[in-house]
């Protein structure tokens, strides 16, 4: 009998819930946070409804588009407080289009970096192809890139290649890594997590002339076979866009070994982590302890409005 695999960029729709709960061994007397609490519009997404709930009560709580079309939100407490629990419930409808492998590879490396250059918008080619705070261009990071991205390669399997190559070269490993950890370093240590995978794919793009951003967001995950799934038990995740010819962005995630597809939600993007941390800010308080806890969950909605 044929196994049917399922179709993993057919349309769906999810239910997205993320909440984030710091509490403190002494009063927080004000606290003032900035964060991405509602994911984007995108071409292959849209937002169906989007709530926020923050406790205590902020004084202030403003929204904006930032410099890269993100949702940003701004949020102002000023009782004092042990908690704030800050969460975001969102339904999209995700319906990412499969790559075309034969269209990419009508150009080779070298091809599609001069029609980049000379198709992009000057400023989106600049911010998205300069190193960035965590995304160092050195030559540790240029060696590793070219014996990926070579000029003559057709540029399909090359950004297969570069997902793959990742994917088997590093080992997932909570821990390993912090948010200080530069790219040379990760060279060294061959294992991190997504986010270190993402910022790698992004310095391997952009070293060789391509315009790569760092993508924010989630995908769905499934159960062990037999077991429910769990709420709170998913996790934000990271991953790697590159501007290709005809002005195209192409999503690759190196941490699963493929292109992303319609289990993918985009909450922000930019050059990197610092650009889309979901939540920071600056808080007042004698407290010497803290804690952090997150939980996230994505379900599939189906047809009836029940989860999956």
């Amino acid at each position: 009998m044929t196994e049917v695999r399922p179709d993993h960029y057919a349309p769906r729709r999810y239910r997205v819930r993320h909440t984030t709960i710091y509490t403190y061994d002494d009063d927080v007397e004000a606290c003032y946070e900035r964060g991405f609490l509602r994911p984007l519009e995108t071409w292959s997404q849209q937002v169906v409804t989007n709530e926020v709930a923050v406790s205590p009560e902020p004084q202030v709580i403003s929204q904006h588009v930032d410099h890269f079309g993100n949702h940003s939100f701004y949020v102002e407490i000023r009782d004092p407080h042990r908690e704030l629990v800050v969460s975001k419930t969102a339904f999209v409808d995700v319906a990412w289009p499969r790559p075309v492998l034969e269209s990419l590879n009508a150009f080779t490396v070298a091809e599609a970096v001069a029609r980049v250059e000379a198709e992009a918008d000057a400023v989106v080619h600049a911010e998205f192809l300069l190193p960035s705070d965590l995304v160092d261009l050195g030559p540790e990071v240029l060696a590793y890139a070219r014996q990926i991205l070579w000029a003559d390669r057709p540029l399909g399997d090359a950004l297969v290649g570069l997902y793959s190559t990742i994917y088997r070269d590093f080992k997932y490993e909570l821990g390993a890594t912090s948010v200080r950890t530069t790219l040379p370093e990760l060279l060294e240590l061959r294992r991190g997590v997504c986010q270190d995978f993402a910022h790698l794919a992004v310095g391997c793009l952009r070293s060789i002339g391509l315009p790569a951003r760092y993508v924010s967001g989630y995908v769905e995950t499934s159960p062990p076979p037999g077991q429910p799934k769990l709420e709170g038990s998913d996790a934000s995740h990271a991953w790697t866009s590159v501007l290709v010819p005809g002005g195209e962005w192409i999503d690759l995630d190196p941490t699963n070994d493929h292109f992303a597809d319609s289990r993918y939600i985009v909450t922000a993007w930019g050059r990197d982590f610092r650009d889309v941390s979901p939540l920071k800010g600056v808080i007042y308080t004698e407290s010497k302890k803290s804690k952090l806890e997150v939980k996230v969950d994505v379900f599939r909605v189906n047809a009836d409005g029940t989860l999956t």
